[in-house]
């Protein structure tokens, strides 16, 4: 379970910086003895990389947080790390493009492409829509998870930080797995995880939408135990009253979190001195261009694939592995 303070509230803490190296060793300090450590962990951690695009796009995972978390864990003891990620079939390209090979190489740990690892079928317990789903052996049998998103707008659930990053480890057609009631997917997908740490990469991050975005540079690495205090916290960064995010609400219904601002004591920079208001008028639009229905009509999952085609010229149809 979450590691919860005296008094009742979670802990998340906001670091100020253009640097993502320090920046995010500056945020992961406030945690130095919140999770313990053993040499002998196998230790996964999960960035955002839905494009092999740089960082400054503010889509990406920044590999410079990346590092930082490593050289944490490292401080700690820990030295069987994989860095995994799926989502995108240019997960390869991705990894080569922003420097992960050469992480590879100056640590000695692990990059699985997810997309390509064995699966295994889980039911959900006391799921709501998704009842089984295909996980990625590697994050089923690792020891931890560190979850690394970025802040972005996302096109359909609002946001994308550490609840919607979990979709990475789904080793299946994502986007029709989860595209329909995906605030409820999102939700029964989190209830299997509990990630040690929620690192959220907010150097740059992205308004209107999560893959062709607008970049914001918002200079700021937000962190915590418990992924729906850190999803509330991210999206009061961004401008957005988190009692509007469905799927945070929802998994703070479901006792996966908290989304009471009340209840998460916030360390480190206060929110009133970080907020950017992101934009969300691209992403309302294409809202109502889908009709969001549920599940998604066939009108809609073919505008879905004719746009994203255009998004992305390497993935013309979202709804294959």
């Amino acid at each position: 379970m979450p590691l919860l303070e005296a008094n009742g509230n979670q802990r998340v803490a906001i670091a100020k910086g253009s640097d993502p190296y320090r920046t995010t060793l500056q945020a992961l300090n406030y945690f130095k003895d919140e999770v313990s450590y053993k040499p002998c962990d196998r230790v996964v951690i999960k960035p955002n990389i839905v494009r092999p695009v740089a960082s400054k796009k503010g889509i990406t995972t920044d590999v410079r947080v990346v590092e930082a978390i490593i050289k944490f864990l490292r401080d700690r003891g820990v030295e069987d790390i994989i860095i995994a990620e799926g989502g995108n079939p240019g997960t390869d390209k991705a990894f080569k493009i922003l420097g992960f090979m050469e992480l590879k190489m100056k640590y000695g740990v692990e990059l699985v492409n997810l997309n390509k690892d064995e699966w295994e079928e889980i039911t959900i317990p006391d799921s709501v829509v998704l009842e089984t789903v295909k996980v990625a052996k590697t994050v089923l049998e690792c020891d931890k998870i560190i979850n690394v998103p970025k802040l972005k707008i996302h096109h359909m659930a609002q946001i994308t930080l550490s609840l919607k990053n979990l979709m990475g480890v789904i080793v299946d057609n994502r986007g029709l797995v989860m595209h329909d009631m995906i605030d409820e997917k999102i939700v029964d997908l989190a209830s299997l995880f509990k990630p040690v740490l929620n690192v959220v990469d907010g150097i740059v991050g992205a308004e209107m939408d999560e893959v062709v975005g607008n970049p914001v540079q918002s200079n700021v690495i937000i962190a915590g135990v418990d992924m729906v205090a850190v999803d509330t916290i991210g999206s009061a960064v961004m401008g957005l009253d988190p009692n509007t995010i469905k799927h945070v609400q929802l998994a703070a219904k479901r006792g996966i979190g908290i989304s009471n601002l009340d209840h998460i004591d916030v360390i480190g920079e206060m929110i009133k001195t970080v907020e950017k208001r992101f934009s969300t008028a691209y992403s309302e639009r294409k809202l109502k261009t889908y009709g969001l229905s549920n599940p998604l009509s066939e009108e809609d999952k073919l505008y879905m694939r004719n746009s994203f085609a255009n998004r992305d010229p390497q993935v013309s149809d979202p709804y294959r592995k």
